[in-house]
């Protein structure tokens, strides 16, 4: 795998992440871990919230690749808002993945305090302590507010992206600010696989839907990060880099849009109102 994309302060990203919620128990995470490292992921993405980061911090040394060659992100939790919170969050989660840098430390969810929360990352970031800062599930709205009070402006927002909700208008603000684009559930939970025309993209470029709905967030620029557990399903995950969709095809991907989220939002943010 040797397609990187570069964030705003010319740290490299790769292009395809693994993403690592409800893995499993810790023997589980360690082996989805050590398996994805051998197929040839080398982005790893967690969250304090998942529970997980020991697990991910035992299979990324077990897995006998370089610590450098890897890129790791995890996020802090809505009850951890707030400076010193903040603060205490990214330290325990530095100690749950026995690491001493981070390559990426997202805002989970927004809150009312993401200007305290987001000073303490500033501060962190120049510390050397993380080579990138970023957020996730934030609106135009957040993203416009935490430019006011911003020294640095996020060189991430990682958000719920798939072909029936392609969040264009937020994506195309990220694009203008050089905000990279970072998509979680690309497939849908599985709902893409029953959807008639990725079935017949699959024929067409005799790959999985899948594979044309990774494919398709690749050309779009945006980073995807599915998750598996089963190694098997890992490798045609990553296996997208040997084909490209039509811009046709791109565009009736695009026109499958109907703004439907598969996931809930959680309580104590304010990503469903604002309030500036």
């Amino acid at each position: 795998m040797d397609s990187y994309r570069v964030l705003l302060n010319g740290i490299t990203i790769p292009s395809i992440g693994f993403g690592t919620y409800k893995l499993g128990d810790e023997s589980e995470t360690i082996d989805a871990i050590k398996c994805a490292l051998k197929i040839g992921y080398r982005f790893i993405d967690t969250a304090s919230f998942y529970g997980n980061e020991e697990g991910i911090g035992k299979g990324i040394k077990e897995s006998g690749v370089n610590r450098e060659d890897i890129f790791l992100s995890t996020k802090v939790w809505n009850d951890s808002h707030g400076y010193d919170k903040a603060i205490k969050s990214f330290e325990e989660s530095m100690r749950k993945l026995d690491i001493d840098y981070l390559d990426l430390l997202l805002i989970h969810w927004p809150t009312e305090l993401n200007s305290e929360t987001w000073r303490a990352f500033e501060d962190l970031y120049e510390l050397g302590k993380i080579r990138a800062i970023g957020v996730s599930n934030f609106k135009i709205g957040h993203l416009e507010a935490l430019k006011k009070t911003a020294r640095i402006m996020p060189m991430v927002n990682q958000i719920e992206i798939h072909p029936c909700f392609s969040q264009k208008e937020l994506v195309n603000y990220c694009n203008n600010y050089k905000i990279q684009v970072i998509g979680w559930s690309p497939i849908m939970k599985g709902q893409l696989l029953e959807v008639p025309l990725m079935m017949d993209l699959a024929e067409k470029y005799n790959k999985s839907i899948a594979q044309i709905a990774l494919r398709w967030h690749i050309q779009k620029g945006i980073i995807p990060i599915p998750k598996s557990s089963h190694c098997g399903r890992m490798t045609d995950n990553i296996d997208i880099f040997n084909f490209e969709l039509s811009e046709e095809d791109i565009r009736k991907i695009d026109n499958l849009d109907r703004n439907e989220k598969v996931s809930d939002t959680p309580p104590n943010t304010t990503y469903d109102n604002f309030k500036w």
